[in-house]
């Protein structure tokens, strides 16, 4: 019976992701035939492709709070490669995910084509950086990055970097601090976390055969980045998730540059 249910899911999977290239794949044959920039039509399909993808997860979904209705830097922690799909069917979005991703099978070329920006590690082009965030922000569109730069057990945040909100600051953008975890038995979920030397398949293997998980996404308050520095706009998203999450403050440690 378990197995079954691996293979009904991973079949679901599958057709979700082949749908999900076919899309990319016209879009990006309409771009290069009208020669031009299709990203709000992206973010639409990408949204619309995220909500099939979550779909296809055994997580049932609670979300709490209101979506903003204009565009910010959304900010949230980090958990799992999950977080994408189940954060990215609430609204159309652009993610900021590390240079690794990009060189995955199928999912890379697919986060590409749906507007991801690709951040190399230790690459020392912060400048840069921030520049390309700030143009996606002038445009209009909704931009969620992970200041964690990295994923955790759920138990605990770590540093939030604050070298990634100055864009925010820079446009006057307001920060959409969002907090999610993933629960079994009311408990932390031990399942979900993609951390340490997991690989994709068996992580996803595992995450398949579970049984139904809770995932929980709080929106909370937006914070504005009007005389704010980054170091204190990331301190106070920081805050805000830790204090949705454990109630208090003790598992947060210091914002950083």
């Amino acid at each position: 019976m378990k197995k079954l249910r691996l293979y009904l899911r991973l079949t679901r999977l599958l057709l979700v992701i082949t749908l999900g290239t076919l899309l990319a794949a016209g879009l990006s044959l309409l771009e290069r035939l009208f020669r031009h920039d299709l990203m709000a039509t992206r973010q639409r399909l990408t949204r619309w492709f995220l909500a099939r993808l979550a779909s296809a997860l055994p997580f049932r979904l609670e979300i709490s709070g209101e979506l903003p209705r204009e565009p910010m830097l959304w900010v949230s922690n980090h958990i799992s490669w999950t977080d994408i799909p189940l954060l990215g069917m609430l609204t159309p979005l652009s993610f900021l995910s590390k240079a690794e991703v990009r060189t995955w099978p199928v999912a890379g070329w697919l986060a590409h084509k749906a507007g991801t920006l690709f951040i190399r590690r230790g690459g020392g082009h912060s400048n840069l950086l921030n520049q390309q965030l700030g143009r996606h922000l002038q445009q209009g569109r909704n931009l969620l990055i992970f200041p964690e730069g990295t994923t955790s057990d759920g138990q605990s945040l770590r540093t939030f970097h604050g070298r990634l909100l100055s864009s925010a600051i820079d446009n006057g953008v307001a920060v959409q601090p969002v907090a999610i975890r993933y629960l079994r038995g009311g408990q932390p979920c031990t399942i979900a976390p993609f951390i340490g030397d997991d690989d994709m398949l068996s992580h996803l293997l595992r995450l398949l055969s579970s049984d139904i998980g809770l995932a929980q996404i709080q929106l909370l308050t937006p914070i504005t980045s009007a005389g704010s520095d980054r170091n204190g706009l990331a301190r106070s998203a920081q805050l805000a998730i830790a204090q949705a999450l454990y109630g208090d403050c003790e598992a947060v440690s210091d914002a950083a540059a």
